[in-house]
C-alpha cells in the first residue's frame, strides 16, 4: 500500500486547489488526466482524500479543489447524509488504499435541506418513500433551526446546511468500529466544509 501524506499536508493541497479554482488558474488538463487514467488501470488507485458530498450537479468536487483523476475518492448522495452503504464506502477506501483524510462537504442552496425545512415548517409532502428516507436523516439535525421563528429562510438555510454537515461528521466518526478506531488512534481525520455555490469558495468548519 502506498504511504499517504499527513492529514495537514493533504488539507493544505485541497485548500490551495480551491484557491486556484477561484482564481481561474486550475492546473488539471484532459491530456494529463487521460495519461493518469491509463496508468491507474495498470497500477491501481491511491486517493489522497475521501469526500462525502451532495449529489448536486453544481458541486463537482475534483474541479472545485483542482484535483485530478485518482486524487479523490468521492461519495455523492443528496444532502450528504450518512447511511450504511456510504459508511461502507469510506471503510473500503480506508482499508484498501490507506486513505485517512475524510471531508464531509455540504453546500449553499441545498435542495435536500430546503425540502426538509419545508417539510418541517409547512408539512410539505415528500414525493416518494426514498426521498423521505433522505429527509428523515436530515430532519433531527435541523429541527430546532426550522422552529426558530425570528430567522429568515435564508438564515435558516445557512445554519441548517452547517448543522447537517456537523451532524454527518459526528455520525461518520462513530458509524463503525473500523472508522472509530482509526479516529481514536488519530490515523483518520474527519472534517466538515461548506461550498458556497455563488462564489465557488469552500469554507472549512471548526469541529
Amino acid at each position: 500500500m502506498k504511504k499517504q501524506k499527513s492529514h495537514n499536508a493533504i488539507l493544505k493541497e485541497l485548500k490551495a486547489g480551491n484557491g486556484r479554482f477561484l482564481q481561474g488558474k486550475s492546473l488539471q488538463s484532459s491530456k494529463s488526466s487521460l495519461k493518469k487514467l491509463q496508468d491507474f488501470a495498470k497500477t491501481g488507485q491511491f486517493p489522497k482524500a475521501i469526500v462525502l458530498c451532495c449529489s448536486d450537479s453544481r458541486a463537482p468536487v475534483e474541479m472545485i479543489f483542482d484535483q485530478d483523476l485518482g486524487d479523490l475518492f468521492v461519495i455523492r448522495v443528496a444532502g450528504n447524509v450518512v447511511a450504511p452503504s456510504l459508511v461502507g464506502s469510506v471503510e473500503f477506501a480506508a482499508n484498501l488504499f490507506g486513505t485517512r483524510l475524510v471531508l464531509v462537504m455540504g453546500h449553499t442552496q441545498c435542495g435536500a435541506i430546503r425540502a426538509t425545512l419545508n417539510h418541517i415548517q409547512d408539512a410539505e409532502e415528500i414525493s416518494s418513500a426514498n426521498i423521505f428516507a433522505i429527509v428523515n436523516r436530515i430532519k433531527p439535525h435541523i429541527l430546532p433551526i426550522a422552529k426558530m421563528k425570528k430567522l429568515t429562510m435564508t438564515q435558516k438555510m445557512k445554519r441548517a446546511v452547517e448543522a447537517n454537515v456537523r451532524a454527518s461528521v459526528s455520525q461518520l466518526s462513530h458509524s463503525s468500529q473500523v472508522i472509530e478506531d482509526l479516529v481514536q488512534k488519530k490515523e483518520m481525520k474527519i472534517l466538515g466544509a461548506v461550498l458556497n455555490l455563488s462564489t465557488g469558495q469552500v469554507d472549512f468548519l471548526d469541529m
